[in-house]
């Protein structure tokens, strides 16, 4: 049925453009910090059956195989690659790096509920607090770590422990922790833009401990994570993609000639 070659052929349209959207977006973000790639996932669409494997035929012979005739294909999901991105030093002492499992955890000004990130491009407000990086909004560590004004060094430990010198003063003073959180499942917190992301149901309840500590990742002070963007990767998934999206077409060219086909009979 020729109707339904269209129909079946567009939903593999609208799957590759969503595929294809992704990749985008995946090499949009291959320089930002921190960034995690996402993924596709598909699934079929449902069946329309004309015979049931195992019927009985003439014989009474269960059949082997049935008759099924497939309708199409859906986005079931997009699903992120949670895997390590490659450390590259900065020397910056307030840039720091998450070498393992773990977010940071930060305060959204405007609803003060907590956000998680694995961008570590830290920075100092106005009142001497740590904050992430922003020139549009200033995310508070939490919990807070304040800096002295007078601080001639920062020194921030693989066990999250900020420490600075101060002028007169030989030893390093600990000023704060930073705590990381976790989750039994990263692929379902929400991605809020701005490196942030927000726990849901689906995500769980963080876990916050201190780095190093209960499986979680250690800082390392003067690095950043870059993305784990594949470029090559990405670029081969943008080409079978797209080949993808011409095959859809040229069925839909071909549903459409048969009835043109059709249309064009004449009795006689």
């Amino acid at each position: 049925m020729s109707v339904q070659t269209l129909y079946t052929a567009a939903t593999g349209m609208e799957a590759m453009e969503t595929k294809l959207d992704v990749i985008a977006n995946n090499l949009a973000n291959i320089n930002t910090t921190g960034f995690k790639k996402d993924r596709a996932n598909f699934e079929d669409l449902l069946y329309r059956t004309q015979v049931y494997p195992g019927v009985q035929d003439a014989t009474q012979t269960p059949t082997a195989v049935g008759t099924q005739t497939g309708l199409g294909v859906r986005v079931t999901s997009t699903q992120t690659d949670q895997r390590q991105g490659t450390l590259q030093a900065t020397g910056r002492e307030l840039d720091i790096a998450i070498q393992g499992k773990g977010y940071l955890k930060v305060l959204d000004p405007s609803t003060q509920l907590p956000m998680y990130t694995r961008a570590g491009n830290l920075d100092i407000n106005a009142n001497g607090q740590l904050v992430i990086g922003s020139a549009a909004v200033g995310r508070l560590i939490d919990p807070p770590i304040t800096i002295p004004n007078d601080a001639e060094a920062i020194s921030i430990n693989a066990n999250g422990e900020v420490m600075t010198r101060v002028p007169g003063q030989v030893e390093l003073a600990i000023q704060g922790q930073i705590q990381m959180a976790t989750f039994i499942n990263p692929d379902g917190l929400l991605k809020n833009g701005e490196n942030m992301y927000s726990q849901t149901d689906a995500s769980g309840p963080e876990q916050l401990s201190n780095p190093g500590e209960q499986g979680l990742g250690v800082i390392r002070q003067g690095s950043l994570e870059a993305s784990n963007v594949e470029p090559v990767q990405e670029l081969i998934d943008l080409i079978t993609t797209q080949r993808a999206f011409e095959l859809n077409s040229q069925a839909v060219q071909a549903g459409d000639q048969i009835m043109q086909n059709i249309s064009n009979l004449r009795r006689f």
